[in-house]
């Protein structure tokens, strides 16, 4: 038996019953939970406990019954030897909060996506929703009416930020403490179904950020039930879940099996993996293989296409190295390493992170390689730092100009669109859309949206709040910014991050979403831009002159990209070769909002020496040949 299948074999989880209550045939209804230290367990039925059934204990520390005359909607909790009912660890719906009974949901839903395959990863152009800021009703059905507008923008997946239920009305999601339930404001299970059905008929793919490395801290029930946490290990939210001590294989399995059911109930294409790096497992079987695993499983047994793809500090090639050579498998890893170098340039920022960044060459290796910290010193964590990436495939990295964090993580929490111009705007939107690269854009992003977008909470305990409030001023120490940070806790804090859909019909946000439009079918139709392959692509810069230059080829058509950071115009030099050579956008062009164009929309280059070519400041050219 191969390593592979050994660990295909000691994960599937067909024919074995689910975690929770799964509602069967006549009424009936089988109730299973994990609790490896009660003698007694008991599931109370009802809103007032008007009923309560003994579950039969069995290996491993499980408990489990099925029981008569339990109806979808019928709310439930556990009580383990007599103690105070608790909610159960794998709630698939929490009705009302986090601190409420449980629900029984009923699986049935009316799907008509039966043709919908999934995205591939050369495909993918990802725009991230926080459903609660995205529209003014922050629920899963006020999506659905501007995914038309999506799939024309040139988007092919939605990625939505954490749904797992949190406690209050409003959070970023990142606290969330029931891994299966999906968030009640939001619309329950049956919204989030509505929106992935109706998403798959826009020919869009849904990809669902998990949060595997904690739980937050109010209304988490799990520690009750059994050894899900360690004090072995600490993350900088709290606790660290059980992945490698005694218990740990249950553990495993209740995070495996919660990834797997929003694959298999929810339809969902892939999950994006929250802060891998704070997954502490010792094992020689990592957590994050397994969980790939699984999900790659279950997208083979559904016929679609489904994708792992993590979100780590580590630089670590190995998450999305195949399993053959000792990797993870996983399908790809955002690079926060291209954010930061193109930010840098962008802003002129050099506090925190940002100093280890700010030269071109930076970029450059971005570029080439995906990662651009590949084991050299880093300033910032005053040791060396990561991994070589260079046999990494291009489709494996998710680069950004802004994301939820990037924008959220600074002291007012600035979107790119109040740090830079509109010049330096439609600059860094070309960098990312003509990266060989999986591009994301943050809601928004695409017509200038200025809102921005501070981490909200809406905890009920208020030492919770206090302690979040302090570790926020704490976290922006690094970067010295001296200013107020917005209040977590305040309704305003949240109310301010909501974006302004009306917005996109002014003429200044009308062109950028125009532009970011044009680039994402440039990208599509250009033969060099669709290749994704980073030994097709090769980067030069000049940090006296301010320009980085990017050449991409394909097959018949080559492809090159200058990227102009200066604040004067220039002559960028640049080998091109013989033949006819096309403009096919300018950032400069008038009908962008700039000052115009100085290329030639066509180039006819005879003999060898480099072509120069005129650009305006803070602008991005792309010619093609072929």
């Amino acid at each position: 038996m191969t390593e592979t299948t050994a660990v295909e074999s000691g994960l599937r989880m067909r024919g074995r019953p689910r975690l929770g209550a799964e509602p069967l045939r006549g009424g009936r209804c089988r109730f299973r939970v994990w609790a490896p230290e009660a003698e007694r367990v008991e599931v109370v039925l009802g809103e007032q406990g008007e009923r309560a059934e003994a579950l039969e204990p069995g290996r491993r520390g499980y408990h489990g019954a099925v029981l008569e005359d339990v109806e979808p909607g019928t709310p439930y909790r556990y009580r383990l030897d007599g103690g105070e009912p608790l909610p159960d660890p794998a709630s698939r719906h929490q009705p009302d909060g986090v601190h409420g009974p449980s629900a029984v949901v009923d699986p049935r839903f009316d799907w008509t996506d039966g043709g919908w395959s999934g995205v591939e990863l050369e495909d993918l152009v990802l725009y991230e929703i926080h459903v609660g800021a995205f529209t003014p009703e922050g629920t899963f059905d006020a999506i659905v009416p501007r995914l038309a507008e999506l799939a024309d923008l040139g988007v092919t997946a939605i990625e939505l930020m954490p749904v797992a239920a949190f406690p209050g009305e409003r959070n970023w999601g990142y606290d969330g403490v029931f891994p299966y339930a999906v968030e009640a404001s939001y619309g329950g299970p049956d919204g989030l179904k509505r929106l992935v059905d109706a998403a798959h008929g826009a020919g869009l793919g849904i990809v669902l950020d998990v949060v595997h490395n904690h739980l937050g801290p109010e209304g988490n029930v799990l520690g009750r039930y059994g050894p899900y946490f360690t004090d072995r290990y600490e993350t900088p939210w709290g606790d660290a879940i059980n992945f490698d001590g005694a218990g740990s294989d249950e553990v495993r399995r209740f995070f495996v099996e919660s990834a797997v059911a929003w694959v298999r109930d929810y339809h969902v294409d892939g999950l994006r993996l929250d802060a891998v790096h704070a997954i502490l497992d010792t094992r020689a079987r990592p957590y994050l293989e397994e969980l790939g695993v699984a999900l790659h499983l279950e997208g083979d047994r559904l016929d679609r296409r489904v994708l792992a793809i993590a979100e780590s500090d580590d630089n670590d090639p190995r998450l999305v190295e195949r399993h053959e050579r000792g990797g993870m498998g996983l399908d790809a890893v955002w690079s926060d390493d291209f954010h930061h170098a193109l930010h840098a340039p962008l802003t002129g920022e050099r506090q925190g992170y940002y100093q280890d960044f700010g030269p071109l060459a930076c970029l450059e290796w971005a570029y080439e390689e995906g990662f651009v910290y590949a084991g050299q010193r880093s300033t910032y964590r005053r040791r060396r730092h990561g991994r070589s990436s260079e046999r990494i495939p291009a489709e494996r990295f998710v680069v950004y100009a802004q994301n939820h964090d990037q924008v959220g993580n600074r002291a007012r929490s600035e979107r790119l669109a109040s740090l830079v111009d509109s010049e330096s705007l439609k600059l860094a939107a070309a960098a990312v859309a003509f990266s060989p690269f999986v591009p994301l854009l943050f809601m928004g992003e695409e017509y200038g949206e200025t809102a921005p977008f501070p981490y909200f909470t809406d905890h009920g305990n208020p030492g919770l709040a206090e302690a979040v409030r302090e570790g926020r001023e704490a976290e922006f120490a690094a970067f010295d910014w001296e200013v107020e940070i917005p209040d977590p806790q305040a309704e305003e804090t949240f109310e301010a991050a909501r974006i302004s859909w009306d917005d996109r019909d002014e003429p200044g946000h009308a062109r950028l979403l125009a532009y970011h439009r044009e680039l994402l079918r440039l990208r599509k139709a250009v033969a060099a831009l669709a290749t994704l392959k980073k030994s097709r692509t090769r980067a030069e810069s000049s940090d006296e002159d301010g320009w980085l230059i990017v050449r991409r080829r394909a097959p018949g058509c080559d492809a090159v990209l200058v990227l102009h950071f200066g604040e004067e115009a220039a002559e960028v030099p640049v080998e091109l070769g013989e033949g006819a050579w096309k403009r096919e956008i300018d950032s400069a062009e008038e009908r962008w909002g700039g000052p115009g164009s100085r290329v030639p929309e066509h180039l006819a280059v005879e003999g060898e020496g480099p072509v120069r070519l005129e650009v305006r400041p803070r602008s991005a050219v792309l010619i093609t040949r072929g």
